[in-house]
C-alpha cells in the first residue's frame, strides 16, 4: 500500500569532476511512501545519503565539468538507474537536478598546495646545507687554532732543545751562527716580498 508522492530536496551536494573543478548540485527527489515497507525499512535519511553518493560519483566520472553544466539531466538519469530505493520505505519516482553551480577549483588548489609544500621542502634543505657549511667552517677554524697552538708549543721548545744540543756537543757554535744567518736571510727575503706587494719586476728593470 502506498500514499501520494512527495518531493525531497537535498542540500548542495559537492562533487569534483576529473578536471579538478568542484560542482555543487541540488537534487529534487520525488518519492512515494510504501506503507508495506515502513516497518524495518530505511528512512528518508538513507534516500538522501544514497542519492548524494550517486550524484558525487556521477560528477566524479565526468571528464569535463562543462559537460555536466550543459546536461545536468545526465546526473539524474545515471543516479536513477542505481535502484537506490532498495530496502527502504520509499519508492523513488524521479530524480531531478534543480541547480548546479561551479564551486572551487580543487585541482588548482591542490597544485598550489603541492608547490608550496615543495618550496618549504627546498627551503628546509637549503637551510640544512647552510647549517652544515657553517658547522664545517667552525670545525675548520677550530682545527686551525689547534694547529697554531701546537706550533707555538713546538716553537717554545726550540731554544731549550738548542741549548741542550750546545751543552751536549751535538751542535757546534759555528753551526748555530750559520743557522741564525739562514733564518735572518729568510726573514729579509720575506720582508722584501711584502714591500713589493707581490707585483714582481716592472718594465725597464724597475722594481
Amino acid at each position: 500500500m502506498s500514499v501520494n508522492p512527495r518531493v525531497i530536496t537535498t542540500p548542495k551536494i559537492p562533487g569534483v569532476a576529473k578536471d579538478g573543478i568542484q560542482l555543487l548540485a541540488v537534487a529534487r527527489i520525488t518519492v512515494r511512501t510504501n506503507l508495506d515497507r515502513i516497518v524495518g525499512g530505511a528512512g528518508e535519511e538513507t534516500i538522501l545519503a544514497r542519492v548524494g553518493e550517486g550524484v558525487v560519483s556521477t560528477i566524479g566520472a565526468a571528464h569535463d565539468y562543462k559537460l555536466v553544466l550543459e546536461n545536468p539531466d545526465s546526473i539524474s538519469k545515471t543516479v536513477l538507474k542505481k535502484a537506490l530505493d532498495a530496502g527502504t520505505a520509499f519508492e523513488i519516482l524521479s530524480i531531478d537536478i534543480a541547480d548546479v553551480e561551479v564551486g572551487a577549483n580543487v585541482g588548482a588548489k591542490l597544485q598550489a598546495e603541492a608547490a608550496e609544500s615543495s618550496k618549504l621542502v627546498s627551503q628546509a634543505q637549503a637551510e640544512s646545507r647552510r647549517a652544515t657549511a657553517v658547522a664545517l667552517e667552525q670545525e675548520m677554524k677550530a682545527k686551525v687554532q689547534e694547529m697554531r697552538a701546537k706550533l707555538v708549543e713546538a716553537e717554545s721548545l726550540v731554544p731549550t732543545a738548542m741549548a741542550e744540543a750546545l751543552r751536549s756537543g751535538r751542535l757546534g757554535v759555528m753551526d748555530y751562527y750559520q743557522m741564525k744567518n739562514v733564518v735572518a736571510d729568510t726573514d729579509m727575503r720575506a720582508s722584501f716580498a711584502d714591500m713589493s706587494g707581490g707585483k714582481g719586476t716592472k718594465s725597464g728593470g724597475e722594481i
